[in-house]
């Protein structure tokens, strides 16, 4: 229903802040990340999730923003996990970047997903065990397939091709993804190994 909002930052409050568009103000629940970009007074955008649940006592109508679609998709793809909800999915986006929940759940790292409030063991395996493979292959809330992909070295069933998708979640297009991992020695490093380099060198 919504893509983004922009406008004026009204408010600013915890994991909340409200856009003012052309008088309206759009109170979104948000991460630490996105919160840390903004400034109240200054024009901001942020892409949305409308979440409405119909499962409670009165129907809750909730809208999410990110200051990035990487944080949106991540957030997204979070919520596919069975018994991850709204909060539990913003608690974890506000205690790690969209890059390092990736590479935690590749690296199976429990402890790096446990450290978001309220994120205990058993919603920390059931996260890695249900998006691990999906991330691998693409099979996301991002809508990303192996076929976008046209790196010509990710070859289906590749380190590098998973390394691919995996970087697709986060954003970054086909070209992006290609130029990144040109150059990195997928044959003798892991598959979180690869993520990293590639990211080190989108960032430069």
């Amino acid at each position: 229903m919504f893509y983004y909002v922009s406008g004026t930052v009204a408010e600013i409050e915890a994991n909340l802040a409200v856009i003012d568009c052309g008088g309206v103000g759009y109170a979104c629940a948000t991460t630490n990340y996105t919160l840390a970009q903004l400034k109240k007074g200054e024009r901001a955008k942020l892409y949305t999730y409308l979440n409405i649940n119909t499962n409670a006592k009165d129907d809750v109508v909730e809208l999410f923003g990110f200051a990035s679609q990487s944080e949106l998709r991540s957030f997204k793809m979070l919520l596919n996990v069975n018994g991850v909800g709204p909060r539990a999915a913003l608690s974890i986006l506000s205690s790690t970047t969209p890059s390092n929940l990736v590479m935690s759940i590749i690296g199976e790292d429990e402890k790096a997903l446990m450290a978001a409030p309220g994120i205990g063991k058993k919603i920390a395996q059931r996260i890695i065990l249900e998006l691990k493979d999906k991330l691998a292959k693409g099979q996301t809330a991002g809508g990303v397939s192996l076929g976008e992909i046209s790196s010509p070295a990710a070859r289906p069933n590749s380190k590098t091709a998973e390394a691919s998708a995996a970087l697709a979640v986060l954003g970054y297009g086909p070209q992006e993804i290609a130029a990144a991992l040109r150059g990195v020695d997928a044959e003798k490093l892991s598959l979180e190994e690869i993520i990293r380099q590639a990211l080190k060198q989108m960032v430069r």
